[in-house]
């Protein structure tokens, strides 16, 4: 059964960027700073459009990850795009997105998935991990990079339908 959510409209706040520094390599996130449950009606995984410093959208998952809030990631391309970096401030308004999330896969790619026996296993995963797949193929100029991607993305597939 699907979930249902509250829509409370648009959630305008200003955050601080923000990156856990211990941690090599780590994502950058800003903490959402309202109750997913009073909020949203759900406690978690709740699917949002976000707009930062009214110029660049992006779309995800409002998720706790451990700590008291949910975070709300901001991939390097968004932090690019906006000029700014952890410790920085951001203007963000947030709303619930429940248009559908559908991740378009180039023919080859499905065709390959088919043929390996993955596609169910990839249409399981959630939006932002195949969209993630997707565009890190998608992104590969030469044909041999895009190959290896497509492996690399096989063989992480075939581990969780192992498991």
């Amino acid at each position: 059964m699907p979930k249902r959510y509250t829509n409370p409209g648009p959630i305008k706040f200003t955050a601080i960027i923000q990156r856990n520094a211990a941690v090599s390599n780590s994502s950058a996130y800003i903490d959402f700073p309202y109750d997913l449950k009073e909020t949203f009606g759900v406690g978690n995984l709740v699917p949002f459009k976000a707009t930062f410093d009214n110029k660049v959208i992006y779309r995800g998952s409002l998720a706790k990850m451990g700590g008291a809030r949910a975070m709300l990631l901001l991939r390097k391309d968004v932090r690019v795009e906006l000029g700014k970096e952890p410790g920085e401030s951001v203007e963000v308004i947030v709303e619930l997105d429940d248009t559908p999330r559908e991740v378009i896969i180039p023919n080859d790619v499905k065709l390959a998935l088919e043929t390996a026996g993955l596609l169910e296993t990839f249409e399981a995963l959630v939006y932002s991990h195949r969209r993630e797949y997707i565009d890190d193929i998608r992104a590969a100029i030469k044909l041999e990079t895009r190959l290896s991607r497509i492996e690399k993305m096989f063989a992480q597939l075939t581990e969780k339908s192992d498991t």
